[in-house]
């Protein structure tokens, strides 16, 4: 009995650690799309405004429909880190 206690702890650690990393890396390479993507949007953004001052209003009203489009894509990795972290499909694999 205490060998399948060990083995079931060993489990339960792998998952717990794969979690954190994949948790982690999902994070990591999820944002940089969308900061990039930000970035350049925002540099466009104050380009059109300094060479039309009049269009500045619309030209900001999409700057921010847009951006928070970007956004959200960070916004799903941190959920899906979330879900990984917290509440792991393979918890349940690993407990039984």
């Amino acid at each position: 009995m205490e060998g399948n206690t060990m083995a079931l702890d060993t489990y339960t650690t792998i998952i717990a650690v794969a979690s954190i990393v994949t948790s982690g890396i999902t994070i990591g390479i999820g944002v940089i799309g969308p900061a990039i993507g930000e970035g350049r949007s925002v540099a466009t953004a104050l380009s059109s405004m300094a060479q039309q001052p009049d269009a500045s209003a619309t030209i900001t009203r999409t700057l921010f429909v847009g951006l928070a489009m970007i956004e959200s894509l960070a916004i799903y990795c941190f959920v899906v880190s979330m879900i990984l972290i917290f509440a792991n499909p393979f918890w349940s694999r690993a407990l039984t």
